[in-house]
């Protein structure tokens, strides 16, 4: 029979190994994978953010216009959700692959999008951020169970996700 090791060991290894990685709202070793068939055209418009996680959630309705500046390329208009409440906002956005959007420092992918442009499922691989959009302030039932679904399957908690 092998001695147990003591506390004092154990403490010390423990001490030394590498904290956990912040994972944030998603689960970062789930796959994740952008909308291949994200058509820049259709998805130009505006968009009411209907659910989102965390403190987004208690500034109230959100919207973003997306007005298409070039072949790849919008202008971003809207309201975000500032530490005092919900603010305006502008930004420059580009198409940098399918479903994939630069928005200033950080890359949005459209994880799904509906077959009309009616919801879209915007997240990031990081796990940092994730939004159900709509072009309605409401969503209907089965495309918000639809959206739930699509969360899910990129690692994301859809019991975190708050409508708007």
């Amino acid at each position: 029979m092998r001695p147990l090791p003591s506390l004092a060991l154990m403490a010390t290894l423990a001490a030394c190994s590498p904290a956990p990685e912040e994972v944030g709202l998603r689960n970062t070793e789930a796959p994740i994978s952008s909308n291949a068939s994200f058509d820049a055209r259709r998805f130009a418009d505006v968009w009411h953010v209907a659910a989102t996680y965390g403190d987004e959630a208690r500034c109230g309705p959100l919207a973003e216009t997306w007005v298409l500046t070039g072949a790849a390329t919008y202008r971003v208009t809207g309201t975000a959700c500032g530490p005092r409440g919900a603010r305006a906002f502008a930004a420059e956005a580009r198409v940098t692959g399918p479903g994939r959007i630069t928005r200033g420092d950080e890359e949005l992918w459209v994880l799904w999008v509906d077959a009309d442009y009616r919801v879209a499922v915007v997240g990031t691989p990081s796990g940092r951020f994730a939004r159900v959009l709509s072009r309605t302030p409401r969503v209907r039932p089965d495309l918000m169970e639809a959206a739930r679904r699509v969360l899910q399957f990129n690692g994301y908690d859809p019991a975190g996700l708050r409508a708007i």
